[in-house]
């Protein structure tokens, strides 16, 4: 199983940037699919983008479209979250998710592993 080892969390103001990082553990990184997910108090996780094995294939939620990128370095074994034009209801724990092979996983019900999470907080 993928260990996952999230980072780059943090606290910013409303209209500011983050970018999330995520380590991965194993050589196989490369043929998983990889995504982020988000976990705001008292609401659902939520899914947030996800990247194919190879990083061609990209797909976001329709709330941070525009906004977020995600890619993937293989080299690295490590995937990334760009997250520009943050809003306050972008505050949750952003959790990184491997999902299946080609694709990355977009429901929870598809994630392989989890990471432990990292806090991102948006004030207005």
């Amino acid at each position: 199983q993928v260990q996952l080892v999230e980072s780059g969390g943090g606290f910013v103001q409303a209209g500011g940037s983050l970018r999330l990082s995520c380590a991965a553990s194993e050589r196989t990184f490369s043929f998983n699919g990889m995504g982020w997910f988000r976990q705001a108090p008292g609401k659902e996780r939520e899914f947030v983008a996800s990247i194919n094995y190879s990083g061609g294939i990209t797909n976001y939620g329709d709330s941070v479209k525009g906004r977020f990128t995600i890619s993937r370095d293989n080299a690295k074994n490590t995937v990334s979250l760009q997250m520009n034009s943050l809003k306050p209801e972008d505050t949750a724990v952003y959790y990184c998710a491997a999902g299946p092979f080609p694709t990355g996983p977009t429901r929870a019900t598809m994630v392989k592993s989890w990471g432990q999470g990292t806090q991102v907080t948006v004030s207005s």
